[in-house]
């Protein structure tokens, strides 16, 4: 292989083979190519874009550079959720142990929160005792047994997409969709899926800003995951406000168990619901109304709860023990109007500035902190109303209650309220 030839090629717009493809990312991963050749054609890829086939030739020489899960003996569907990442989005708690219910099995691999989106593995670390470290042989034990597992990426998993990741976020193209596509579903694949729903976001919450842009990015998602032989399918959703009222760690977890014992927000509910009957339908389990009532009835009858009890339990951890909260504080209005707007990544910005988010890795994180959302868009105001409740250390009260006042818009007209669900993408 020669390198700098297919840099070249790929800088003067021209399509890589799977084979070129291949031979790069293999060698990058054994450490035969150099970091600068591959910052290189990242930057490449960035300016340029890949095609359907050069993504999915990407996806599947990332996924082949590490290990992937077998499940030889178990004929359970295997499926998985992924959420492209917002402000108070816990619906990965909630779905996967009412899938388990409905007799699916699901191995999700989740990450940690990096800028202003929290990471379902934080959350799940306020639980005492929860261990999201598990290996390939405990993840598989614990989806054979419980139905369920949630826990982190192995070294052994993917091991490309460790590497160009970290290379991408040093290199400014962490925003180009083909390698945003390549490993996000590397490592969806990596779990042996028979099928895959995503929930990408788009708002001033999430990393694409418009519909557009989360559409784009839905599109080669589910093209590549429809190559690769998994049935894919995509739901649009807005991340112009949190999702629903919790938002931090111990918090989301408060707010998920709620949920699972029927007292979930109605946005919550509908997003959880409606990526649910996807994956009923993918699998051929039951589809419409049908999936949705079966689903429902996993949380109507306590099954689903008590399947995430057992998750957390097989996991090391106790699902009952007290999770610390810090001290609430109520934020309110200073006059009265109606909510026009609530900025999603100011939210998350004030949760890092009480040390709930990291602004860099190895950040150590303040478990206890969160917000609560009082008020949506469209909802009337009185003045001193109350808007939010801080969960705060009392040093960092004042300054982030001025954050949530300067994240909530109020004008004196009447504002809709925003859709949640605006598309649904498939192959």
């Amino acid at each position: 292989m020669n390198p700098v030839w297919t840099i070249e090629k790929k800088r003067d717009h021209g399509e890589l083979t799977a084979e070129e493809i291949g031979e790069f990312i293999l060698g990058f991963a054994r450490g035969e190519v150099p970091d600068y050749q591959m910052s290189a054609l990242a930057m490449a890829i960035y300016l340029n874009g890949m095609t359907t086939a050069e993504t999915a030739a990407l996806t599947d020489n990332m996924l082949a550079s590490g290990a992937r899960f077998e499940w030889l003996a178990d004929d359970r569907p295997m499926v998985d959720k992924h959420s492209s990442g917002g402000v108070g989005d816990k619906v990965s708690l909630i779905l996967a142990p009412m899938l388990a219910c409905c007799g699916l099995a699901v191995p999700m691999i989740s990450g940690r929160g990096l800028g202003s989106t929290g990471g379902t593995l934080d959350k799940l670390e306020a639980i005492p005792g929860f261990r999201t470290n598990l290996s390939m042989d405990e993840m598989q034990r614990v989806t054979r047994e419980v139905g369920c597992v949630i826990s982190g990426a192995t070294p052994e998993l993917v091991p490309a997409d460790q590497k160009l990741y970290s290379l991408r976020d040093v290199t400014a193209t962490v925003p180009s969709i083909p390698m945003i596509t390549g490993s996000i579903m590397s490592k969806k694949l990596a779990e042996g899926l028979t099928a895959l729903v995503l929930d990408v976001k788009f708002g001033s919450g999430a990393f694409m800003k418009t519909a557009e842009q989360a559409r784009q990015l839905a599109e080669s998602l589910v093209a590549t995951g429809a190559r690769m032989g998994v049935a894919t399918t995509a739901l649009l959703t807005d991340m112009n406000q949190p999702l629903g009222r919790m938002c931090g760690n111990a918090v989301e977890v408060d707010e998920s168990v709620d949920a699972l014992e029927g007292r979930g927000p109605a946005d919550v509910m509908e997003v959880t619901l409606a990526l649910g009957v996807e994956l009923l339908a993918a699998t051929g389990v039951a589809s419409g109304d049908a999936a949705r009532g079966q689903l429902q009835q996993t949380i109507d009858s306590g099954a689903a709860r008590e399947k995430f009890a057992e998750m957390v339990a097989a996991q090391g951890g106790e699902l009952d023990a007290p999770r610390a909260v810090a001290p609430a504080t109520e934020v309110t209005s200073p006059r009265a109007g109606h909510v026009a707007a609530v900025d999603a990544e100011a939210i998350g910005k004030t949760i890092i500035a009480m040390k709930g988010g990291r602004r860099q890795k190895g950040d150590v994180l303040d478990l206890s902190t969160g917000v609560e959302m009082l008020v949506r868009v469209g909802d009337a105001v009185d003045s001193g109303q109350p808007l939010a409740r801080l969960f705060a250390q009392p040093g960092d009260v004042a300054a982030a209650s001025a954050m949530l006042l300067d994240a909530i818009t109020l004008n004196d007209a009447s504002a809709p309220p925003l859709p949640l669900i605006v598309d649904r993408v498939a192959s």
